[in-house]
């Protein structure tokens, strides 16, 4: 057993509710969930959603307005919206042959969905976690198919889903962006710079405080907290861009999460 396979299996974050399951649909929430927002965040909101909308057809008969009311206080709910568009078309069409045909569903997700769900060994989704500790032990900036590349050779002899999920687990738990624990690192030994790559740049995330996205955030608790609003009671600019973007619904003077 490998270094990384003996770290996966005493440490790895077996416990995640959706590692329970290969449902697609299921998976696909928790990844979308998981884009943007805080694992601990994700678990409450994941297992709701599942309870409400257990299939993509239970969503897409439900509507947008329900899928972003069911998302709460996530964030980002555009992400809520391309999730019901999703659901329309595989309830409409069936699952297509290439995941990333789906609204919203990117080269990452596809790759995440056929590794975990599938357990396809050619396949394995790269994020933010997986590039930042595939980059750091190759010692240098990764494009998309090279960290793919790196990623499988790296996590070998592990394949599929356990590959990416140890990998994915490192990332997040020991190869964190700002305090690495390199001694508690399976793959110290074949790395490159010890947690320290040149040219790296630790996301950092915008203040929330006073934003635009925290305006918008006050008008959506609003619109999913009541049936209708008054225009004259909301911030124009942030319930402008939220129609926009298809999340809100203006008729005459009131306005509404989006239905269609």
């Amino acid at each position: 057993m490998s270094a990384l396979a003996r770290w996966y299996l005493a440490h790895g974050r077996h416990e995640l509710p959706w590692r329970a399951t290969r449902d697609r649909w299921a998976v696909l929430v928790s990844e979308v969930m998981l884009a943007q927002t805080q694992v601990a965040r994700v678990i409450p909101a994941w297992r709701a959603f599942i309870d409400e909308f257990p299939s993509p057809e239970a969503l897409a008969t439900a509507g947008p307005d329900a899928a972003l009311r069911a998302w709460g206080r996530l964030g980002y709910p555009r992400r809520a919206r391309r999730l019901w568009e999703a659901a329309v078309v595989i309830a409409r069409d069936g699952w297509p042959p290439d995941d990333a045909e789906l609204p919203g569903v990117g080269r990452y997700t596809a790759g995440a969905l056929r590794a975990q769900v599938d357990d396809r060994d050619d396949a394995i989704g790269v994020d933010v976690n997986i590039r930042r500790v595939v980059q750091r032990v190759e010692g240098r900036v990764l494009g998309a198919t090279a960290a793919e590349d790196a990623a499988q050779r790296h996590g070998s002899p592990l394949r599929g889903r356990d590959r990416l999920l140890a990998l994915m687990d490192l990332g997040a738990l020991v190869c964190t962006p700002r305090a690495p624990q390199c001694d508690r690192c399976p793959l110290r030994r074949r790395c490159a710079t010890r947690g320290a790559l040149e040219g790296e740049t630790p996301r950092r995330q915008a203040r929330y405080e006073g934003s635009h996205r925290q305006r918008r955030g006050i008008v959506m608790a609003r619109l999913r907290a009541e049936p209708t609003v008054a225009v004259a009671e909301l911030d124009a600019d942030a319930l402008a861009s939220l129609v926009t973007d298809g999340l809100a619904a203006v008729d005459g003077d009131t306005a509404s999460l989006a239905r269609n």
